[in-house]
């Protein structure tokens, strides 16, 4: 497990851009179980999410149209995670990575191997394609 008091400024870097922080498996289902589009960010500690990760979400947040948006951070908050992970089983665990929701069914994902080494303006416009394609 990390650190948390490490983790916390990458953890702030969503939420102080307002992205919903999920830590309990109570709040992943609070949030999760609905029918509105919804987007999951599994934060991580490694080079990829500081890297391209975060910083291309951030960068999609530019964009006219929003799902609502949640992130669980692996590494530090397990039971969160492993809840929002039963949410999307046909996908291998991996973090970073990127679900976007609708009645419990994904309609987009992005994991870790499609960020790595993407610059975060790829991210962004990757993401921000799913989003006019799906909202």
């Amino acid at each position: 497990m990390y650190d948390p008091d490490m983790t916390s400024p990458m953890r702030e870097e969503l939420t102080s851009n307002g992205i919903q922080d999920l830590r309990t498996p109570e709040d992943v289902d609070k949030a999760l179980k609905t029918k509105d589009n919804i987007f999951v960010i599994v934060n991580s500690v490694c080079g990829c999410g500081a890297g391209s990760a975060r910083p291309g979400i951030i960068l999609a947040l530019k964009n006219k149209k929003l799902p609502k948006m949640v992130t669980v951070f692996a590494g530090v908050d397990y039971e969160a995670v492993d809840k929002a992970r039963s949410y999307f089983p046909e996908y291998p665990p991996t973090s970073p990575s990127f679900f976007l929701l609708k009645n419990n069914k994904v309609l987009f994902a992005m994991q870790r191997q499609d960020i790595l080494g993407k610059p975060p303006e790829l991210v962004a416009e990757i993401v921000t394609e799913a989003f006019n394609k799906f909202l």
